[in-house]
Order: C-alpha cells, then sequence, then structure tokens
C-alpha cells in the first residue's frame, strides 16, 4: 500500500512537472512570437526613416511628401529641385476633384489670372520607374505627369510636374471593369492583385493610371490639406479660380547619400 501511494505521488509529480514544462513552453512561444514582431516593427522604422521627406508650404496648409527609394531618379530629380527653390512660389494650376491636384510648371510663377498653364518643362525627362505592385496610386500618392503615349510610347515623366493622388473609392465591379481597362492599356501587364483591391475599396485612389505614370512617394501629413484643395472651384481648364501656391519646398528630412 505504501508502495503504491509514493507512486502515485511521483507519478502526480511527474504530470505537475510536465504541466510546467508545457506552460514555460508556451510561454517562450508566445515570448518569441513577440519578439518577431517588434523585430519586423523596428526593421519597418529603420526603413521608413531612410526615406527622404519634402515639405510643401501651401497657401492652404502643409504638405509632408515621403520618397520612395524604390525609385531613385524620380527621387533624386525631385530632391534636387526642392533644393535649389524650383518648387518655391509656383501653383497648383491644374485641379480634378476627385482625381488628382497637379503642379510643378515653371511658367505658372507669377502667372495672371486665367492664363493657359501645363506646358512648362525644366530639363529632360525621366525614364520611368514602375514598381508594382508595391507602389501605386493609392490616395496620397505623389506621382509624375507625363506626355501622351502618342508622343512619349515609353511613358517617360516630366521634368518637374508632379500630381498628388486624390482619387475615389472603388467597389469590386468597378475595379473589374479598370481591370478590363488597364487589359487594353498595358497589354495585360498590370493586374490589380488583392492588397491592391483592400486599398482601392477601403482608401481610394486612382488605379487606372496604375503602370502608366510613376508613382514615387506618399504624403504622410496633411492629406486633409489635399481634400481641401481638390475641392476648390475651377476654369473650363481645371485652373483654380484662387491661386493655391506652393510657397515653399523643403527638405526636411534626407538620406545620406543624398546630402550634397
Amino acid at each position: 500500500m505504501e508502495s503504491f501511494i509514493k507512486t502515485e505521488i511521483i507519478l502526480n509529480f511527474v504530470i505537475k512537472i510536465a504541466v510546467v514544462v508545457q506552460l514555460i513552453v508556451l510561454m517562450m512561444k508566445r515570448i518569441l512570437f513577440l519578439l518577431l514582431i517588434l523585430i519586423s516593427v523596428s526593421a519597418f522604422a529603420t526603413r521608413k526613416e531612410k526615406r527622404a521627406q519634402i515639405l510643401f508650404e501651401t497657401s492652404m496648409g502643409n504638405i509632408r511628401i515621403e520618397l520612395y527609394n524604390e525609385t531613385p531618379l524620380h527621387r533624386d530629380n525631385f530632391l534636387q529641385k526642392v533644393k535649389r527653390g524650383f518648387y518655391d512660389g509656383l501653383l497648383f494650376h491644374r485641379v480634378i476633384k476627385d482625381f488628382m491636384i497637379q503642379g510643378g510648371d515653371p511658367t505658372s510663377k507669377n502667372a495672371p489670372k486665367g492664363k493657359l498653364l501645363g506646358d512648362g518643362e525644366d530639363g529632360d525627362m525621366i525614364p520611368a520607374e514602375f514598381a508594382l505592385p508595391q507602389i501605386f496610386h493609392k490616395r496620397g500618392a505623389i506621382a509624375m505627369a507625363r506626355e501622351g503615349d502618342d508622343v512619349n510610347p515609353k511613358r517617360s515623366s516630366s521634368s518637374c510636374q508632379f500630381y498628388i493622388v486624390w482619387g475615389k473609392k472603388f467597389d469590386d465591379e468597378m475595379l473589374t471593369k479598370v481591370q478590363q481597362r488597364l487589359d487594353k492599356t498595358t497589354n495585360g501587364a498590370v493586374k490589380i492583385d488583392s492588397v491592391q483591391a483592400e486599398i482601392y475599396k477601403t482608401v481610394g485612389g486612382v488605379p487606372h493610371l496604375d503602370g502608366q505614370y510613376t508613382v514615387f512617394g506618399e504624403v504622410i501629413e496633411g492629406l486633409n490639406v489635399v481634400d481641401k484643395i481638390q475641392q476648390v472651384g475651377t476654369d473650363a481648364n481645371d485652373r483654380p479660380l484662387e491661386d493655391v501656391k506652393i510657397i515653399k519646398a523643403k527638405v526636411i528630412k534626407n538620406i545620406r547619400h543624398h546630402g550634397k
């Protein structure tokens, strides 16, 4: 009888030890999972810190933009122009509600009201840098304008004129129609994936421009200012009736190899 009691005590002890070990293993798994999340967040934060940022001080408020490293030609071109004050005093000369706001035409500086704008340039065109599916025309994206396919089949970008996307939200039926349009304009090269589709449905944008105009950054602060600008009254040429001016553009965060 005494031997049986001892055996039962030992068995209970072993069971308790096994339960404790299982709890420890479970805790270790949770800790490892949390560590992986922290490492991922840290890596993301580090990557974010290495992106250059631009601040547009406009007559309707400030817009802060982050430039993508995945489009280095466009990033560097934009940084160089901002550093030399190219955009200071220029207008958002073309505004289309629920679509985008466009600026960067050098002839818009001190342009009289009603003057047709949009033909100014500042150097050679920039080769296209499409980075789909990661980078696309979601709301707040900044992209370069360009000449049409008939005179610009390689879809090279303007040297200076850019636009900030506003767009609208899409449902599945609308995205199906956009995809059909993209299949024609890009010969089936551009496909809207599930991640993009979710953002176009919940955030908004202009998906029909994907793979045709180079997106090279995004608004990280001041999207409310973009919203205000895209709602202003315009004339027959989409120029705002009251000037919306870029008072000053400046680099507020640079990346080391561009700190010239």
